[in-house]
């Protein structure tokens, strides 16, 4: 029974040396695996790093580029406004003169002795002609065309065979137009 306690006693003696040597086997081979995993990680990390800056510049890129896109467009709509705004501007004040021009028409169409009057009314309604023109404001053709209910008012309707049917045989009241925006429709009559 003291052999065996003996035994027992050098036995776990025995048995810790084994347990320590495996445990110092196994530790460098955990110390050789942990560098060439921290080599795989700091490999690996400054690609992943380099992949994240990109990434980063990338989405930067991507939002400046909306911003300009979504600012041009800004500009483009603020633009075109303007010109809307510009163009109805100089309708309304072509309309507030419509009447003078209908005045020196009729004007024009009286019989005078006076000729320096009737020169002097001539005149005006040239200037006043060259002013609508540098407006972009253009007379609608009407006398002799056909009719266009685009373009103008028919406000009679006469038989004659002289002219074609739905043209234009009169005009009393001249039509005017911006562009292809009618200011005012031509005031016309229309052989049927």
């Amino acid at each position: 029974s003291k052999k065996e306690n003996k035994a027992e006693q050098t036995a776990p003696e025995q048995q810790e040396p084994v347990e320590q040597q495996a445990e110092v086997q196994t530790e460098p081979q955990a110390e050789q695996t942990q560098p060439q995993g921290e080599a795989q990680s700091e490999s690996a990390d400054p690609l992943l790093t380099e992949l994240e800056s990109l990434k980063d510049q990338v989405a930067q890129q991507e939002d400046k580029y909306l911003r300009l896109a979504a600012e041009y467009d800004n500009y483009r709509r603020t633009a075109k406004e303007k010109d809307s705004i510009w163009n109805d501007a100089k309708a309304d004040a072509a309309v507030a003169f419509l009447p003078v021009y209908d005045n020196l028409e009729r004007a024009l169409k009286q019989e005078t002795a006076d000729e320096a009057f009737k020169k002097g009314v001539e005149m005006t309604m040239t200037q006043l002609k060259t002013v609508l023109e540098k407006l972009g404001i253009t007379e609608i053709p009407a006398l002799g065309e056909t009719f266009d209910p685009n373009l103008h008012n028919a406000v009679m309707h006469v038989e004659d065979e002289n002219f074609g049917e739905n043209t234009v045989c009169d005009v009393f009241q001249a039509g005017f137009q911006l562009g292809d925006k009618v200011i005012r429709f031509a005031m016309v009559k229309v052989a049927n």
